[in-house]
């Protein structure tokens, strides 16, 4: 398959223009949508085949509710741990989509599939995560195409997670994700609008 200028301008826009996504409106995303990020993941790279990744859709009320709690006792936590001035710009930073998001994700790495019969992972265990962390950035990228905002929400403990969504075995919590159509358009990104964190140039260095 051979790709042309036009594939790759319209990849480099999508990549340009992804956005981490706190604000969300309320409207139901299509189930036709959602199946076709359900297939984009499926296609991204892991190690040995394994395709470690393992995604709980979290309808149920109480549940999102027990998420939305310690979300929000993680992220008073956090706050703590910034001076007085910093916990202010802190303040001002919505960190979650919890509230509007129509669709969210409880994304959790099994440790020990047996699909790919453990190769490429002997001396490197952690790329089954690497590989969750892979099909997470596809299913970013692909929402983005679609028009719809994605936001993951990193500020809860793994452990309380496991035991919320009474997590099998060897299944470790990977990330929340939030997702729906996002309510602003501007692509201004949160952090830069709020003068958090601007993005600093790549290291790319020879040896």
């Amino acid at each position: 398959m051979d790709f042309t200028p036009a594939d790759v301008e319209t990849l480099s826009r999508i990549l340009r223009w992804r956005r981490d996504v706190r604000h969300f409106r309320t409207d139901p995303v299509p189930e036709d949508v959602l199946d076709r990020l359900r297939q984009a993941m499926g296609a991204a790279p892991s190690v040995g085949n394994a395709r470690p990744w393992r995604v709980l859709r979290v309808e149920d009320a109480g549940l999102r509710s027990a998420v939305r709690a310690e979300f929000a006792e993680c992220n008073a936590e956090a706050a703590m741990s910034y001076d007085d001035d910093a916990r202010a710009d802190y303040a001002r930073l919505k960190l979650a989509g919890l509230d509007a998001a129509p669709v969210q994700l409880a994304i959790f790495t099994e440790t020990a599939p047996e699909a790919g019969r453990g190769l490429g992972r002997r001396t490197m265990p952690e790329t089954l995560h690497q590989s969750t962390a892979m099909a997470v950035h596809t299913i970013w990228l692909a929402a983005r195409a679609e028009n719809l905002g994605l936001g993951m929400v990193s500020i809860l403990r793994p452990s309380v997670i496991e035991r919320l969504f009474d997590a099998p075995p060897g299944w470790e919590f990977s990330a929340y994700l939030c997702l729906g159509w996002p309510a602003r358009t501007d692509d201004i990104p949160l952090l830069h609008r709020e003068g958090w964190q601007e993005n600093a140039p790549t290291l790319w260095t020879t040896r």
